[in-house]
Formats: C-alpha cells, sequence, structure tokens
C-alpha cells in the first residue's frame, strides 16, 4: 500500500507540474500572431501538367506529371521547385464530377503512392465519377526528399535508444534535438524553410487549377487532414466537399504545441493500457502477461534493454523499438490486439516479429520530413527550462510509451518539441490565419473515440472551429475511422459522391472486435510508418 501511495503522489506531482507550465505555455502563447496587412505579390503562374507514364509504371492506370511552383510564396514569379503528381481518370467520363484529391498522413508519406496504393479499396461510386489524384508534398519523395540526419546518424541513435531511459535521458535528447535542428539547417536550409502546410496548400491550389478544376473534392487522413484544414481555410471558395479524418485541432497544433503534444502522450499511452487490460480479461486470446500484462510489458522493456534482440540485419531490437513499433501498430484498433499479444510474446521468447523491426532508412526518411514540416508548422516557446520541464513532465506523465518516446531521439509527433523548440530556420511557409473557411461548402471531420494519434477531442474542436464543420464520430479504437467501419464509409461516400451529410451526432460503432487467431484467413497487415494507406474495408 505504501508503494501504491508513493506512486499516486508521484503521478500527482509529475500532473501538477505539467498541467501549471501548460497552462502558462497557453495563456503566453507560442508563436506570432497573424502578419499584418501588406500589398499582395503577383499570383504566380499555372504549372503546366504534361501527362505520360509513370517512371515506376507498374500497369495500374495511373498516370504521372510535375508541376514546378513557387519555392517561396512571398516571390512566386521566382525560383520553383518540382511536385509529383498522379491521377487515374475517372472510370466513367460520362457521369464524372471531377478530382479527388486523396492525402496522406504523416507528415512524410508520399501522397503519390497513397493514392495510387489506395485506388482499390475506394468505392466504384468514386472511382467511376473522380479522376482520383495523389502528389508528394513539397519536401517528400520525389517532391525533394529531405534529409537533415542521414541513414547511419539516425540509426546510431536510435540503436542507442532504450526502452527504459536511465538517469541522462532528458539531456541527451535535448542534445539530440539541438543537433538534428542544426543538421537541418545545414544540410536542408534551402528547402526547410518552405516546407510549411501553408505554402503546402497553396500548392494544391495551383494544381486544381493546372488540372482546370474550379472546385476540388478532398479527403485527408492524420496529417492530411491538416493540410485539408489550411487548404479550406486560404481558399474556402474551391472546397466542393471535403473529409478530415483523423483532425487536429489546428489552433492548439500551431500555436500551443506543448498542450497538443501532452494530449497526444496521453492518448498513446491510454490506447496501449486498454489493450493490455484486454490482455488481463483475455489471457488466452491474448497470449501474453498470464493476466498480468501491465507488469510483464515493463519487464520485457527492461530485459530487451539489457539483452537486445539481433535482427537479421544485424541491428539490435531493444525495449525502444518495442515501444517505436508499438506505437504505430496500435493505430490498427481492436482487430490487431491478439496479434499484438502474440508479438509480445514472441518478444519474451527473444525471437523477432513486426514489434521487433529497428527503424530502416525508409522510416528515416519519412522522420526527417515529419520532423522539419513540423518544426516549419509550429513556434514552440524559445525557454530552455521550459523545454526540459516540459518534456520531463509529459514523458512521466505517460508510463507505459511516454519515457522511451518522449526522451528517445527525434523521431515522431511525440517527440519534436527537443528539435523544434531549438529550430533555427525561418517559418515563411507556416500558416497564422483563421481557421474558420468562412464560405466554405460543408466539411466533414471524423473523429474516433479512442483515437492514439490524433485524440477524439481534436476532431470536437475542429468540427467547432470550422464555419460549416459537421462531425461524425466513430465509437472505437484506433488511429482515423474510413475503411474500418461500414457505417462510417457508407457516410463518408454518400457525401463525397453527393454532398448529402449525415445527420448531426451521427455516432457509428461498428469496430472490428479482437478475434482469436485462428479464426482469421488473414492478419491484418503490420502498420508501416513509410507507406501510408487506405484500408480495405473488411
Amino acid at each position: 500500500m505504501q508503494t501504491r501511495l508513493a506512486d499516486d503522489a508521484r503521478k500527482r506531482v509529475v500532473w501538477g507540474i505539467a498541467l501549471v507550465l501548460i497552462a502558462v505555455t497557453a495563456l503566453l502563447g507560442a508563436g506570432p500572431g497573424a502578419a499584418g496587412a501588406a500589398t499582395a505579390p503577383p499570383a504566380p503562374p499555372v504549372p503546366v501538367l504534361t501527362w505520360g507514364p509513370c517512371a515506376d509504371d507498374p500497369g495500374d492506370g495511373f498516370e504521372c506529371a510535375t508541376a514546378q511552383v513557387p519555392l517561396d510564396y512571398r516571390r512566386p514569379t521566382g525560383s520553383t521547385i518540382p511536385i509529383a503528381v498522379t491521377r487515374r481518370l475517372a472510370a466513367d467520363p460520362a457521369h464524372r464530377t471531377g478530382v479527388l484529391v486523396l492525402h496522406p498522413g504523416g507528415p512524410g508519406n508520399s501522397g503519390v503512392n497513397f493514392a495510387r496504393n489506395s485506388y482499390a479499396a475506394l468505392p466504384a461510386a468514386l472511382r467511376d465519377g473522380f479522376d482520383v489524384v495523389g502528389y508528394d508534398m513539397r519536401g517528400v519523395a520525389r517532391s525533394g526528399q529531405v534529409e537533415c540526419w542521414n541513414d547511419a546518424e539516425y540509426s546510431a541513435a536510435v540503436d542507442a535508444a532504450r526502452g527504459v531511459p536511465g538517469p541522462g535521458a532528458l539531456q541527451t535528447a535535448l542534445r539530440q534535438g539541438r543537433e538534428f535542428a542544426a543538421a537541418c539547417r545545414e544540410r536542408a536550409g534551402g528547402l526547410v524553410p518552405f516546407i510549411g502546410t501553408g505554402s503546402n496548400a497553396k500548392d494544391l491550389d495551383l494544381l486544381r487549377q493546372a488540372l482546370g478544376e474550379e472546385t476540388l473534392t478532398f479527403y485527408g487522413r492524420s496529417f492530411g487532414s491538416y493540410v485539408g484544414t489550411v487548404y479550406a481555410a486560404q481558399f474556402p471558395r474551391r472546397v466542393r466537399a471535403m473529409v478530415l479524418d483523423g483532425a487536429y485541432d489546428p489552433r492548439r497544433y500551431a500555436d500551443v504545441p506543448y498542450a497538443y503534444d501532452a494530449a497526444q502522450f496521453t492518448a498513446l499511452d491510454s490506447a496501449v493500457g486498454r489493450f493490455l487490460d484486454w490482455c488481463a480479461q483475455n489471457a488466452t486470446a491474448c497470449g501474453f502477461g498470464a493476466g498480468e500484462p501491465r507488469q510483464a510489458f515493463e519487464r520485457l522493456k527492461r530485459d530487451l534493454d539489457a539483452d537486445p534482440v539481433i535482427t537479421a540485419s544485424g541491428r539490435p531490437a531493444t525495449g525502444y523499438t518495442l515501444a517505436y513499433r508499438l506505437m504505430f501498430n496500435i493505430n490498427s484498433g481492436k482487430e490487431i490486439w491478439p496479434y499484438l499479444g502474440e508479438a509480445l510474446a514472441l518478444a519474451q521468447a527473444h525471437k523477432t516479429s513486426f514489434l521487433l523491426s529497428p527503424p530502416s532508412p525508409g522510416s528515416f526518411d519519412f522522420l526527417n520530413v515529419n520532423l522539419a514540416v513540423e518544426c516549419a508548422d509550429r513556434v514552440y516557446p524559445s525557454s530552455r527550462l521550459l523545454l526540459g520541464a516540459l518534456v520531463g513532465a509529459e514523458s512521466a506523465s505517460a508510463p507505459l510509451l511516454g519515457p522511451p518516446i518522449g526522451l528517445g531521439p527525434p523521431t515522431y509527433d511525440h517527440n519534436h518539441a527537443p528539435a523544434c523548440a531549438q529550430w533555427q530556420a525561418e517559418r515563411p511557409s507556416r500558416y497564422e490565419g483563421s481557421y474558420r473557411a468562412a464560405g466554405s461548402a460543408p466539411i466533414l471531420v471524423l473523429g474516433t473515440t479512442g483515437d492514439p494519434d490524433t485524440p477524439y477531442q481534436d476532431a470536437v474542436a475542429l468540427a467547432g472551429t470550422l464555419d460549416a464543420g459537421r462531425l461524425l464520430t466513430f465509437d472505437a479504437e484506433g488511429h482515423t475511422g474510413y475503411n474500418r467501419s461500414e457505417c462510417v464509409s457508407a457516410l463518408v461516400n454518400s457525401y463525397l459522391a453527393t454532398l448529402a451529410l449525415p445527420a448531426r451526432g451521427t455516432v457509428c460503432a461498428d469496430e472490428t472486435p479482437p478475434e482469436a487467431l485462428g479464426r482469421r484467413t488473414a492478419a491484418p497487415a503490420p502498420v508501416d510508418e513509410t507507406n501510408d494507406v487506405i484500408p480495405t474495408l473488411r
């Protein structure tokens, strides 16, 4: 009992520190206000798209082109950068409605790949009636891949990270964040100031014009929802229909980033905790922990730190590797829970699985962009004291994955503060205006109640921020909702095709439940952070 009381007291102190500092940050604000009125620059030239076979053409019916867009929209007729674009024409041209742009999560995923790999998951009504379009946003893949840390530097950092960080981990995280920010300025300084979402949304409107469309139909998931939000804010009259799935609270994301990060840490740990609670209540179906999965998980992190599994590549899989992979794979919702249990049991036996796969060069490409774009979008207070205090408090407040992710090397969303608070590049491409999108067509915001990555409260906040926002709720675990629910998908497809909105207050609750491993003919694919894709509706 004394230990439990001490733990409870420690948690109250941690939360007290975090809440006080977050409140102070919110009151002080994080960044500059919207820019003052100035003479509008001339309109940038509309790109000319010359369509032809894609360089890696697999015969899937897509064609590719390159759009030249301004590097710096303050100088719209100056230097340009290439944006890779792909499209597949509507299967029923006689009944064509327009263009459907598919935008992936990240930031860091290829929009070209997202459109091509997700096409088969779309219903016939959308494939028949729309040209399906994707593009690699600036700084990603075919559109000028950003590299701050190289593969060797990233490999060394993640291989040395631990699932249970020891003394000095906070200072190491702050040092690595500073080094990453410096590397971005030194190695990619000609591009990183210009990869923010304000410019990305302008690129999207130039693509609209180049495609000859008056308005766009848009589906964006996760980070793609923020791109859609900023596009609608800047070009509200150009929205025909827009679905923002796994949405961001845009104001907190951009202007109060510590508070945003704290909610992400909580959402992630809560989702992992619900999975472990299921394991405790369903020991046979889970196969991990023998009825005490939380304790077993903590032991497993320590065991892998002390005795890593050496993978086929020769690299070690530590407790950090386990935490990193679980952070992404928990996004698949309840249907993957039995497979997570199986993978954890394999890790206990020192056998490899999808949870013991160290981040690869493909991961490093994704992570470089993920960090650089968010540092271009978000302004953290410059106080080093606040940085150390909040990173430490937020990590401690989420005991399952908070310490390895929050105090680890610069990787995914949750631990961007050490780099972004020490960012050394200007942010001319950051969006700083209103998010109301006044005058737009109705916008459908999709939120999942147990989302580990973009908390449900973000979707509620965005729907309330938009002048014409409509919230659709998916009562489920996992990240994003489209094509994970027949109810959600039917409503989204109807809206995209016909503009018919779901009734206010609609809640879908038909998540695929956990099933015994032997009952499935095929397991859900492990999440690969480098390759976003709309899932096939089961």
